[in-house]
Order: structure tokens, then C-alpha cells, then sequence
């Protein structure tokens, strides 16, 4: 199996990097873009069989150690 970790920063936090892209977008030329948010993507493989263990497995880990729940969002998927 494999989890697809996205995590973002809130919405309500200032998001520094994703202005600086946003700005940089627009003097290139991209005017339409409204906003910008930077986060992380990651892939984890993981080697058990049991979907429901992995999946909260997966949860603690972005909980406790992938992500700041305190400026950040994330969410999930495990395949296979």
C-alpha cells in the first residue's frame, strides 16, 4: 500500500512562500492567478496488509510528526 499525504498551510495563515509564487506569477505575465498556496507532498510506502491500521497509522504520523496542526491542514489517501 502506499499513502498520498497533501499538507497545506490554513487558510487563515499568512502563507509568505505562496505570495512570493503569486507575485512572481504576475509579473510573468499571469494575471488571472488569485492566489497561491505552498505545501508539502509526500509518499509513504507502507508494508502491513490491515487498510484501517494503515489509515490511522498514516493519521498519527501527519498528526504527531509530518504536519504543525497548528498552521497546517492535511489530508490522505491510501491506495492499493
Amino acid at each position: 500500500m502506499k499513502a498520498k499525504i497533501i499538507i497545506t498551510p490554513k487558510k487563515a495563515v499568512l502563507d509568505p512562500q505562496g505570495k512570493t509564487v503569486q507575485n512572481a506569477l504576475a509579473h510573468m505575465g499571469y494575471a488571472d492567478v488569485g492566489a497561491v498556496h505552498v505545501g508539502k507532498y509526500l509518499e509513504i510506502e507502507l508494508t502491513g496488509s490491515d487498510r484501517e491500521a494503515a489509515r490511522r497509522h498514516v493519521d498519527e504520523a501527519c498528526h504527531k510528526i509530518l504536519s504543525n496542526p497548528v498552521i497546517e491542514d492535511y489530508r490522505f489517501e491510501i491506495e492499493g
